[in-house]
């Protein structure tokens, strides 16, 4: 493992763009396992309004479980913290996640694509205000709207984990720029708004200690987590 790490800071180190594409993988040793790792009725519960608007307690009560309390109490990994990092010494200028927990925010780093946007993309369900601090879920209910009163939805609810096209826009233009993209604990269910967009010559790295469906497509696999590969460069 040891050498591929080598190779791929020798990448990062040479290329004039470089993005990482996250998925829930990343956000494991926080607490959160996604909605993958999450049993169907929990997921559909998750992103119902019905749910949301007959029972706002027992709702806020499954996304502080499922969301909230890993993002609030436990925040970033080690793997968003030296993402960050890599950003401000200005080798990775993009991230693109599927992930809707806002870490990668929390950890530092500025230029993010939520292609499934987040908890820091609401808008009430009664009058269309939206609010993107995603502190207001952290108020220990879920929140309201400072105007009308109504109740706040994230982005993954009222759209019914739909895609924001700001943040797809975003991502696909970064992809064209790409001439490393590192892909981290992405299992490739996204991959259809952002793969196709890399530029030809593209040279993908992934990480990751399962197989996926970019195992042929990486020129180079690490097998292991991205708090094992990240934070040794």
């Amino acid at each position: 493992m040891d050498e591929k790490i080598l190779t791929m800071k020798k990448l990062l180190d040479t290329s004039h763009f470089t993005i990482a594409i996250t998925g829930a993988g990343i956000s494991v040793p926080a607490g959160i396992m996604g909605f993958a790792g999450m049993n169907f009725p929990v997921v559909m519960q998750m992103t119902s309004i019905t749910v949301l608007k007959r029972t706002p307690e027992h709702y806020y009560k499954m996304a502080r479980k499922a969301f909230l309390g890993p993002m609030f109490e436990n925040g970033p990994t080690l793997a968003h913290r030296k993402l960050a990092e890599l950003g401000k010494q200005g080798l990775i200028q993009g991230i693109i996640t599927t992930n809707i927990d806002c870490l990668h925010t929390f950890a530092g780093s500025r230029n993010v694509a939520e292609i499934q946007g987040s908890f820091g993309v609401n808008k009430c369900l009664s009058c269309g205000k939206h609010c993107d601090d995603v502190q207001i879920w952290n108020q220990g209910k879920c929140p309201r709207c400072p105007d009308c009163g109504g109740l706040m939805a994230a982005f993954p609810v009222y759209e019914h984990i739909g895609l924001l096209d700001r943040e797809v826009e975003k991502a696909r233009s970064w992809a064209a720029y790409a001439d490393v993209a590192l892909i981290i604990g992405a299992e490739g269910s996204y991959g259809q708004v952002y793969y196709p967009y890399l530029r030809r010559g593209t040279k993908i790295v992934q990480i990751n200690p399962k197989s996926t469906q970019f195992d042929n497509m990486a020129m180079l696999n690490i097998r292991a987590t991205a708090d094992e590969v990240l934070g040794v460069l």
